[in-house]
C-alpha cells in the first residue's frame, strides 16, 4: 500500500507535503533531491529501508529534524495507525 502525498505549498524556494500513512504503508523507495526537514503529525514508529540496511525511528509529534538531499530510502508506517508528517523541502 503506497502512503499518500497532499501537497500543500509549492513555491520557487519550497514545497511543503502532508504524507499521510496507513498502517503499512510506505514511500516507496526515493532519492531525496532537496534538503529537508520532517515535522511529524503523530507521534509513533517508522521503518526505514536504507541502503545499509534496516532501521526503525521513533518520533514525537511536533519535534522536527533535518536531513540533506541525497538521502535514499523507503519510509514504511510500522504502527497499527495511521501516521502523518509534513516534508518541507528547501529548494
Amino acid at each position: 500500500m503506497k502512503a499518500t502525498a497532499h501537497p500543500q505549498v509549492v513555491t520557487d524556494r519550497v514545497i511543503v507535503t502532508e504524507w499521510r500513512f496507513a498502517p503499512g504503508a510506505e514511500t516507496g523507495h526515493h532519492v531525496h533531491a532537496y534538503d529537508y526537514v520532517i515535522v511529524p503529525l503523530t507521534t509513533g514508529r517508522l521503518r526505514l529501508e536504507e541502503p545499509d540496511g534496516v532501521r526503525e525511528v521513533e518520533l514525537q509529534a511536533g519535534v522536527s529534524y533535518t536531513r540533506p538531499k541525497g538521502v535514499a530510502h523507503n519510509v514504511i508506517n510500522a504502527n497499527a495507525y495511521e501516521f502523518r508528517f509534513l516534508e518541507i523541502e528547501l529548494k
